[in-house]
């Protein structure tokens, strides 16, 4: 059997993981949330001007949280560079160009923002940010992410499961999907101008996909909160996924009885379904997935890598999938 090092990755240690200087700031909060008084760090930090992701010199304000104890949670695959996964994004919303984002996405006004829970169940609600924030414990989560382009990246996300927010609002008998709506703000996105996609973005998850516990409702990366070219304040995060079924800057969350048309299948249908899970068995229609290039890995993009059955998740997610087509169901 090959060693970690000969299959590529190797186990993290928290330097690698967090900036130092963020990591060892964080360890007051975290001493702190290991004796109890977690709720009240989480409070303190809510109520600060950063909390919507407003950049501070050198850096973000840092997010508390604990590792997860969720199986599958904290992939061995080093983290890719904070400069990468900070400065290499899709978010169309800004531009379709990979660096559009980091050099747009300043203008985006997230504070205050509010996120509307809908649809079918018992308890609607809209949730201020600093509700979410202070709504279930963050926890540190190391995921794989893999672009239906063909790329990858390792991110430390920090959030809790999306499964927290669903029991709270107490779905009724006719909710079978989750659909989620991200901010279309035409004073701050250059992208919306823009004919590639129907605005705004849409994206949905089954009912039992939304519940399994590594989805995330992420606040932050590396520690810190969310850069707004990564979601800020708040996205989902689906790592068994294609990277685009995650919506960024997350304002509307509706339960509904039948399966949403998501952005990008009423744009493309032939190309993306709704199920979107990482496969390397099912070619996208201009892209094999057999292969990924990790980015930063030796060099931006001079190395493939195999691509793994639902990115990695197969022991995790499988069982959500037993006896459906995925190639009919792509």
């Amino acid at each position: 059997m090959p060693s970690r090092k000969d299959r590529g990755f190797e186990h993290p240690i928290p330097s690698e993981i967090t900036p130092r200087a963020v990591y060892e700031g964080r360890r007051e909060l975290l001493r702190r949330m290991a004796a109890g008084s977690a709720g009240a760090a989480l409070a303190a930090w809510a109520g600060r001007d950063a909390l919507a992701g407003v950049a501070r010199p050198g850096k973000l304000a840092p997010l508390p949280g604990g590792s997860s104890t969720v199986p599958g949670a904290m992939t061995m695959d080093r983290p890719t560079a904070y400069e990468h996964v900070t400065g290499y994004n899709n978010f169309y919303e800004f531009g379709t160009d990979k660096d559009d984002p980091a050099r747009h996405a300043g203008a985006l006004r997230t504070q205050p923002w509010s996120v509307i829970v809908e649809g079918e169940v018992h308890k609607p609600r809209t949730y201020a940010l600093e509700d979410l924030l202070r709504l279930a414990p963050m926890e540190e989560r190391i995921y794989r992410l893999r672009c239906v382009e063909g790329w990858s990246m390792v991110v430390p996300w920090v959030g809790y499961s999306l499964a927290e927010l669903i029991r709270r609002v107490e779905p009724t008998g006719n909710a079978r999907y989750v659909e989620f709506h991200t901010v279309a703000d035409k004073t701050s996105m250059p992208g919306l101008a823009s004919r590639v996609l129907l605005w705004p973005y849409v994206e949905g998850l089954r009912l039992d996909e939304a519940l399994h516990p590594l989805t995330l409702l992420a606040f932050g990366l590396y520690g810190e909160v969310l850069p707004k070219q990564n979601g800020a304040p708040v996205r989902l995060v689906v790592p068994w996924k294609y990277g685009f079924k995650s919506g960024k800057s997350v304002v509307r969350i509706r339960f509904v009885e039948k399966q949403p048309t998501t952005a990008w299948m009423a744009a493309a249908p032939h190309e993306y379904g709704f199920y979107s899970n990482v496969n390397p068995h099912v070619d996208h229609p201009r892209w094999s997935q057999a292969t990924e290039r990790r980015i930063g890995e030796n060099g931006l993009f001079q190395r493939k890598r195999p691509t793994l059955m639902f990115n990695g998740y197969e022991a995790q997610v499988g069982q959500l999938y037993a006896g459906m087509d995925l190639r009919k169901h792509y």
